[in-house]
């Protein structure tokens, strides 16, 4: 592509909803794990600017996961017609998962704005909001993993290690993000 300048290029691709997914979608699990590590952190310290940061962390983590499924649900069709067959059912699997346990990332992100929040009114909900937090952060990454498994399949074949999902009635289901 001659005479095309990188800023061009890069405007380009943040055109694509397929290439924003794939640059977005890696927050959610890999920002999660860095949070419950802050959160393992800042109980240990007891430091409220320790705890101040850890939740800032996994507030913006998890609800990254909200453009990761809207440009994942943009970038569909396209990422459709181009994959392969087991591709194709990875990719139903993949937007199904999704589908299913997304409110889990939008309770970890109200439970972190929660907890960074309410501290400063009733400063004795510290403790019980950070905990329930680490907890959420657990399930949200558990969940962020479950969506990564099958997403990491549709264009990686060297991933792909048993049989692939059996074929889900191929409706709009990928429009529930």
């Amino acid at each position: 592509m001659e005479g095309v300048g990188a800023w061009d290029l890069i405007k380009e691709h943040l055109q694509q909803p397929e290439y924003l997914h794939v640059l977005i979608n890696p927050l959610p699990v890999y920002g999660l794990a860095l949070g419950l590590f802050a959160t393992v952190l800042a109980l240990v310290l007891s430091e409220r600017r320790a705890q101040i940061v850890a939740l800032a962390i996994v507030f913006v983590s998890a609800f990254s996961a909200w453009p990761a499924a809207e440009f994942g649900e943009q970038a569909y069709d396209r990422v459709f017609s181009e994959a392969d067959h087991v591709g194709d059912l990875w990719l139903d699997e993949h937007a199904h998962r999704a589908s299913r346990v997304l409110w889990v990332f939008y309770g970890v992100a109200a439970l972190a704005a929660t907890a960074l929040l309410v501290p400063f009114k009733w400063p004795r909900t510290t403790g019980p909001l950070l905990l329930a937090t680490l907890v959420a952060t657990i399930a949200g990454l558990g969940c962020g993993g479950y969506i990564a498994l099958a997403g990491g399949q549709v264009r990686h074949r060297e991933f792909r290690y048993g049989p692939p999902p059996p074929p889900r009635p191929h409706q709009a289901e990928h429009t529930h993000f």
